[in-house]
């Protein structure tokens, strides 16, 4: 659950909307059929998720569980049922805990992803994409940028001027 929302920047309620049948496992991305608004997307999500995914499902997922859910609660009297939003909390609660973090969420998990994955280079409209935002506005309002990163693509973008300003003939400055 955490590396979908770190890696792949899926909302809670994407992450708990997943089915089996979701898992595009061959191409490495996930179908999201149940998005904010009722909008569908397929997200590319890291190998690294899919790996991990599949050794839970082998190991810890019951047999007979009871539903399609990917992520399904593995204790107690709803075993084997789809996991719930207050179950996902707590998981991360517990999480949280062994990591020593003052605060973890699931949507600082997904604010992190997609941050990172615009200060990688990522196009900002890929970046909207992948977090099913509707309006390029939500995605520049979620993003927070290092101020390493914004300093770097600064400075790229000045040498590209200096350069171009450095080549061009003596009269035309």
């Amino acid at each position: 659950m955490v590396g979908a929302m770190l890696l792949g920047g899926l909302r809670r309620c994407e992450v708990l909307g997943l089915r089996l049948r979701d898992v595009q496992l061959a191409d490495r991305r996930l179908f999201i059929a149940e998005g904010k608004g009722g909008h569908e997307r397929v997200v590319p999500v890291a190998g690294r998720f899919f790996t991990t995914l599949a050794g839970c499902l082998e190991r810890e997922r019951p047999a007979r569980a009871a539903t399609e859910s990917v992520f399904v609660a593995l204790k107690g009297p709803n075993r084997g049922r789809g996991l719930t939003a207050a179950g996902v909390d707590e998981i991360l609660r517990g999480a949280r805990q062994r990591a020593g973090l003052a605060q973890a969420t699931c949507h600082m998990l997904r604010h992190t992803c997609l941050t990172r994955l615009r200060e990688a280079g990522m196009a900002l409209e890929a970046v909207q994409a992948q977090a099913g935002h509707r309006s390029i506005e939500s995605t520049r309002i979620y993003l927070h940028l290092a101020d390493r990163w914004l300093a770097g693509e600064y400075h790229r973008a000045v040498d590209v001027l200096e350069n171009e300003l450095a080549a061009a003939p003596a009269g035309g400055r």
